[in-house]
């Protein structure tokens, strides 16, 4: 694998990506990828004890500190949560992201997931990678950087509990094997200490962990891993058709049955 490939990973908020790809990250790490985790959102609304702006800063740091496990750097977009819209001004804030990490390699939230936040970053990355090569497209930043040359391979992570919002079943199309990266993934995600107490209150879940091993037993069982973590390639008109994360991991991922 060549070691300038760029790996963007985009979600809505702070411990997104531990939950849903940081097994995978971890994975493309060891392959001396460079790692770029950004979130739409610090995170703002991630409490019922501390006001917007103390836990959105709280919620900076663990995010950068749970990058700094696998040497990944981290950004935020600085949006406010339940405020993730698909505008111009927000569109032009992930174009300039994406075109100044240059990725090859891009994951992101399902289409369809429980929260439209998910849902709209997932919208917005398509869009920004598609039209990220496009040198009539604009972001107006001071300094902004160069279009791509070409349209990243896109990845879509399983939506949260791997069901739509009507509780039907979102099948992925290939899953790689986390057996072995399980462990610092869920160190990733003990990093982000101000949630354990927030999602026990807001989604009755006690223990994080928890539906992070669930996601990762049920992926295990479609591919025949141990644990596993499952993703959709975006194969719409002007995108990569080879598969890019099964050509850098090998074995280490399988295909699912339709």
């Amino acid at each position: 694998m060549p070691t300038a490939l760029k790996v963007l990973a985009l979600f809505a908020h702070p411990d997104d990506a531990e939950f849903l790809c940081a097994g995978t990250l971890s994975h493309l790490a060891d392959r001396a990828a460079a790692i770029h985790i950004a979130t739409m959102t610090a995170g703002d609304c991630g409490s019922a004890i501390f006001p917007a702006a103390k836990i959105a800063r709280l919620r900076r740091k663990e995010a950068e500190r749970a990058a700094a496990l696998i040497g990944a750097q981290y950004a935020c977009l600085e949006e406010k949560d339940v405020l993730v819209f698909y505008d111009g001004r927000t569109l032009r804030k992930v174009m300039e992201l994406v075109r100044r990490v240059n990725p090859m390699l891009v994951l992101t939230h399902s289409l369809t997931d429980y929260m439209v936040d998910h849902e709209t970053t997932s919208r917005l990355c398509q869009s920004a990678c598609f039209a990220a090569s496009a040198p009539n497209f604009r972001t107006g930043a001071r300094r902004p950087a160069k279009p791509l040359r070409g349209i990243p391979h896109l990845y879509y992570a399983q939506p949260f509990g791997n069901r739509d919002i009507l509780g039907g079943e979102i099948r992925p199309s290939l899953c790689v094997n986390i057996t072995s990266t399980l462990e610092r993934k869920e160190q990733m995600l003990a990093r982000h200490e101000s949630q354990q107490a927030w999602l026990k209150v807001q989604q009755s879940i006690p223990k994080p962990a928890d539906p992070l091993r669930q996601m990762a037993a049920r992926a295990g069982e479609l591919s025949g891993f141990s644990w596993a973590e499952a993703y959709r390639q975006h194969l719409g008109q002007g995108f990569p058709q080879d598969d890019l994360l099964s050509a850098v991991l090998g074995d280490l991922v399988r295909p699912v049955k339709p």
